[in-house]
C-alpha cells in the first residue's frame, strides 16, 4: 500500500511575527531566540501550532501519544534479551503502517548529541517547537549535573528533510499538561542522516522556565550553544 504524504507545515507556519519582529522560516526563528533576540517561550509557538490548519491535519492523522514514543524507544535500548528479541521488530512493523512521508524541506529539531544508533536504527524523536529544543538542551546539561545557569555547551540540531523518502508521524499530545509543548515528530524511516554544517554560538539568551499556564520565570543563562545542521534523505 502507497504512503500519503503530510501537507507542508512550515509553508504556512511561516512567514512568523514574533515579538513584533518578522522570520521567514524556521531556522532564522530559532538563531533568533538562540542570539537573544526574541524570547523562546514554547508555549506561544505550540499556542500557533495549535491554531494552524495544516497541523491539525498532521496531529489528526496519527493515532499514537507519547507513551508509545517512550515505550518504542525502551524497547529499542534494552539489553540482549532472547524471550524479547522479536517485540520491537514487531512493534515497530506495526508503527511503520501508520508512518506517512514528511514534506520536502519540513524543519524539524532535536536537543542534545544525535544517538549513536540513529542511523543504525532509522528512527530518532524530534520536535517542530524551535523554543522548546532550546529550553530541552539546557534542561539536558542541567540534569547532567551542572548548575541552573549553565556555563558549558548546549547541543541542539537542526534537521532539513531533503528526500521524499522519508517517513514518520506526529505525536498527539495532552493539551491540558506541560506535554503539549513537545510538539513531538517521530522519524521512523529514512536512507542517509547526514551532518552538513554546524556554528558555536556564545551568547546570553533567555531561559524561561514556563509554569502551568502562561506565568514564567526568565533566567538569564550564558550559554555556549553548539548547532548541528543535519540533511535527512
Amino acid at each position: 500500500m502507497s504512503k500519503a504524504t503530510l501537507p507542508k507545515l512550515d509553508n504556512s507556519l511561516y512567514p512568523q511575527v514574533w515579538e513584533q519582529q518578522t522570520f521567514d522560516n524556521a531556522q532564522s526563528l530559532l538563531m533568533a531566540m538562540l542570539l537573544g533576540k526574541v524570547s523562546p517561550d514554547p508555549y506561544l509557538f505550540t499556542k500557533q501550532l495549535q491554531a494552524n490548519d495544516t497541523y491539525q491535519e498532521w496531529i489528526t492523522a496519527s493515532i499514537f501519544g507519547r507513551y508509545i514514543q517512550h515505550s518504542f524507544a525502551a524497547l529499542y535500548g534494552q539489553s540482549e534479551d532472547s524471550f524479547n528479541r522479536d517485540i520491537p521488530v514487531l512493534f515497530r512493523n506495526e508503527l511503520m503502517r501508520h508512518t506517512q512521508y514528511l514534506p520536502l524541506e519540513q524543519i524539524v529539531f532535536m536537543a542534545g548529541n544525535m544517538p549513536k544508533k540513529a542511523r543504525q536504527e532509522r528512527f530518532f524523536t524530534t520536535t517542530l517547537n524551535p523554543a522548546t529544543v532550546i529550553v530541552g538542551a539546557q534542561k539536558l546539561k542541567h540534569d547532567a549535573g551542572k548548575s541552573l545557569v549553565i556555563n558549558r555547551q548546549a547541543v541542539i540540531n537542526q534537521i532539513r528533510v531533503a528526500s521524499k523518502r522519508v517517513l514518520g508521524f506526529p505525536l498527539r499530545h495532552n493539551k491540558r499538561t506541560s506535554e503539549r509543548i513537545r510538539n513531538e515528530v517521530l522519524i521512523l524511516g529514512f536512507d542517509d542522516l547526514r551532518l552538513v554544517d554546524e556554528h558555536h554560538i556564545s551568547h546570553d539568551i533567555m531561559h524561561h522556565k514556563v509554569e502551568q499556564e502562561t506565568a514564567s520565570t526568565a533566567i538569564l543563562a550564558n550559554t555556549d550553544v553548539l548547532l548541528r545542521c543535519y540533511e535527512l534523505r
